[in-house]
């Protein structure tokens, strides 16, 4: 079983069901659970300045609101974290460097041009991810 679980989260509907579902598992292996968010930016001066005015408090706050709304599972810890980054990479670090022994991860059906374009952040964590990963649809 797990010990300690990694839910990455955008705000979607699926990423607020991998939040339940990661609360569950948490509370079934009596493990604990952080939330990243991956605040993403594009390139170009403008974004190097809004990276440098915004420190994310604003925005954490407003998630881990929108987190404790959706549910307080009882005798789960939870950290919350906002980074920046691409999220597939963002999420594969942080299990590196925090030891996370599992991920669940929510799927937001795109078409293929959107994918070609932009990626998919759970195909991304699925082939290279070195724990295993729960997919939420």
């Amino acid at each position: 079983m797990p010990k300690h679980v990694l839910v990455g989260y955008d705000g979607s509907e699926t990423a607020r069901r991998a939040y339940l579902f990661a609360l569950e598992l948490g509370a079934c292996a009596r493990a604990r659970v952080s939330v990243v968010s991956v605040y993403q930016m594009e390139n170009g001066a403008d974004t190097a300045a809004l990276m440098m005015a915004d420190n994310g408090r604003d925005r954490l706050a407003a998630i881990r609101a929108e987190l404790a709304a959706l549910s307080a599972e009882p005798g789960v810890e939870v950290d919350v974290q906002l980074v920046h980054g691409s999220p597939g990479d963002a999420l594969l670090s942080y299990v590196a460097r925090h030891g996370a022994d599992h991920i669940v991860i929510g799927h937001t059906e795109r078409g293929a041009l959107a994918r070609w374009l932009v990626g998919s952040t759970a195909t991304d964590v699925l082939a290279k991810a070195r724990v295993p990963v729960t997919v939420v649809r």
